[in-house]
């Protein structure tokens, strides 16, 4: 079907299954050429060509004799594409300072490093804990939680003791028991934190 004759609606939905591009990545895994493929299908190679560009939309027929050359159902035409491996860069400037979810003075201030990852595999953050904070309050959360000290020193307080982490120290921990941090020794500490399956920023102060 021309592409000329079709509403931009569907125009725009056939596109978004890239059928063109499909039927030509079938035809180069199995080596061959356009001309070979019109002997099996009756199609001209002229006509294939402009299918795989995308300047034309087979009909359904067309389409089921193309994948029968290639033992594939209509579905694999109709399914998802590859998706766009994601890449995002997150400037210091856009990044936005939050305190913990705590009814007094804030005991850190937080930024996401990967908000604008909507599917993210973890989420991380930069804490910046004040010199003169208090302890925050005990929390827990879903997954694994990585702690990394960029600047100062920080006091770890999980599992019924403490622990002082000093700058490039860093810790792995169980986030479903209670933790809590403070800035060490009057001076402000600074962290990178790193959270597996769930969101720390999200579940401070709960």
């Amino acid at each position: 079907m021309n592409r000329t004759a079709l509403s931009d609606t569907l125009q725009d939905g056939l596109e978004a299954y890239r059928i063109g591009p499909k039927v030509r990545a079938l035809r180069l895994a199995k080596d061959m050429g356009l001309a070979q493929l019109g002997e099996h299908t009756g199609l001209s190679a002229a006509m294939l060509s402009r299918i795989e560009r995308g300047q034309v939309f087979p009909t359904l027929a067309t389409l089921l004799r193309i994948a029968l050359v290639f033992g594939v159902g209509l579905d694999h035409f109709f399914g998802p594409g590859e998706e766009e491996p994601v890449f995002e860069v997150v400037r210091a400037r856009d990044r936005l300072k939050l305190g913990d979810k705590t009814d007094g003075p804030v005991s850190y201030l937080f930024e996401s490093l990967d908000f604008p990852v909507s599917k993210s595999r973890f989420q991380a953050y930069l804490a910046e804990f004040p010199a003169t904070a208090m302890q925050s309050k005990p929390h827990s959360h879903e997954g694994a939680e990585m702690l990394y000290v960029i600047e100062g020193s920080l006091q770890l307080s999980i599992h019924g003791k403490t622990e002082v982490l000093q700058k490039g120290d860093s810790v792995y921990f169980d986030a479903g028991f209670e933790h809590s941090y403070r800035a060490a020794d009057g001076q402000r500490c600074k962290v990178i934190t790193v959270v597996s399956g769930g969101n720390a920023a999200g579940q401070e102060g709960s």
